[in-house]
């Protein structure tokens, strides 16, 4: 087992015990043997404007601990090189209600992760922040824009139906600027929030980064503190994720479970979404492309002119940074993304991929999900994505599983048409 302990610079211990990692939520206590999370960050957004309810502000503490931990609890070192037990001290404002939410916390992190988690929740934590010239935009609900494709389709499809959503972008290194310029394309420059988690560790990193979404929940969360509040009670928070990617179904038997991301997974916004209706916080998820491919999301655009001309800057590779900012191609999110440009029938206006044929790309480095891709493909076709993917859909309910299988079935296909033109199957 695996301690971390997130608290304010001046709770945490003059002499760090053995075996645990320490971080200083929210300043710097310039100490060698603590790391630290979103120093400064709290002044930053008072000066914004921003005053976030105790919930909301207890959630976001919750979460950037939770990436802490994700990222200083190195996999190689368990006992089955994968899954971590992981014991998070995390000091909230009030967590009195987060402690009644506490298993279910832990069943929902386990679901995002595939560690087993301990949530230790306790008083002392950082106040929210509160703003003397507190901010209301004109807005009427949160989008994420992270840079990719369907957050871009979900930034136009809003706008071009007359909404007025606040954007919120995790920055990512390489992202930074394409966020910006989608905003600004948008005419939603004003309403428009860039966050960074900041953390910093005292020690190399682990990399798989399962929990990074949980932060970009709780930024739409913080965002939402400065819409104003429907009569529904609810602020809407739109995740623009396709149908197909959200499943991220397993295409070998060997990416089972935690080995598939679940970033954006139902069973997790699920959960996600019974913790702040317990907790109190008034926003409410919605994923408006749950059974659409990222094919359909492109034909289906609002704004076709506007897509096209954006498009090509979006980034969707997980490789991204490790191919110096260059799509790979061959990586499953890859993949899927040049097969939606061929099922919505324009141009690929990605500037380049570096391993640009997947007819003749080897495997000397780096991710190659080609093999597993084709494989799924030809197995979908023999036996049928229920019998294939069975298990990963046994979630849903009669109404909706059979249009999970579709939006499986129809992904696959789009991958499928994508290795047909390379010559792979």
């Amino acid at each position: 087992m695996t301690h971390v302990v997130c608290s304010p610079a001046h709770l945490l211990p003059n002499a760090i015990p053995g075996g645990g990692d320490y971080f200083s939520l929210y300043s710097n206590p310039g100490r060698g043997d603590v790391g630290t999370i979103a120093p400064g960050w709290k002044n930053d957004l008072s000066r914004l404007g921003l005053n976030p309810s105790v919930q909301v502000w207890d959630f976001v503490s919750l979460a950037l601990a939770v990436a802490a931990a994700d990222l200083t609890c190195v996999r190689a070192g368990s006992a089955d090189g994968w899954t971590r037990v992981i014991e998070l001290d995390v000091y909230l404002h009030d967590p009195a209600p987060w402690t009644a939410q506490q298993a279910q916390l832990q069943e929902m992190l386990r679901f995002l992760t595939g560690d087993f988690w301990t949530l230790n929740l306790l008083p002392g934590g950082e106040a929210p922040p509160q703003s003397t010239a507190p901010v209301t935009l004109d807005t009427d609900c949160v989008s994420l824009l992270s840079g990719g494709v369907d957050s871009l389709v979900g930034a136009i499809d809003l706008s071009a139906a007359g909404r007025r959503p606040v954007f919120v972008s995790q920055i990512a290194k390489g992202d930074a600027d394409k966020q910006l310029r989608f905003a600004r394309e948008l005419n939603a420059a004003d309403r428009h929030f860039q966050w960074n988690h900041r953390i910093r560790l005292t020690h190399a990193s682990e990399r798989s980064t399962r929990g990074r979404s949980i932060v970009f929940f709780a930024f739409a969360a913080l965002a939402s503190s400065v819409v104003p509040l429907p009569g529904s009670g609810r602020i809407e928070v739109f995740v623009p994720e396709n149908g197909f990617i959200s499943l991220n179904v397993p295409l070998t038997p060997g990416r089972f479970g935690s080995f598939s991301t679940k970033t954006t997974h139902p069973v997790l916004l699920a959960r996600l979404q019974a913790v702040w209706d317990a907790v109190g916080i008034p926003a409410q998820l919605v994923t408006p492309y749950s059974f659409s491919t990222k094919g359909e999301l492109l034909e289906n655009c609002a704004d076709q002119a506007l897509l096209q001309s954006l498009v090509g800057d979006s980034t969707s590779c997980g490789r991204y940074g490790y191919y110096n900012y260059m799509h790979c191609g061959r990586c499953v999110p890859c993949m899927v993304r040049r097969g939606s440009f061929i099922r919505a029938g324009f141009a690929d206006s990605t500037p380049a991929y570096r391993f640009d044929n997947l007819g003749t790309t080897g495997r000397r480095t780096g991710a190659n999900d080609i093999g597993a891709a084709a494989v799924a493909f030809l197995r979908a076709n023999a036996i049928g994505v229920n019998r294939l993917f069975g298990g990963a859909l046994s979630f849903a309910d009669n109404g909706t599983r059979p249009l999970y299988e579709g939006v499986v079935q129809r992904g696959i296909e789009e991958l499928g048409v994508l290795l047909q033109h390379h010559g792979v199957v």
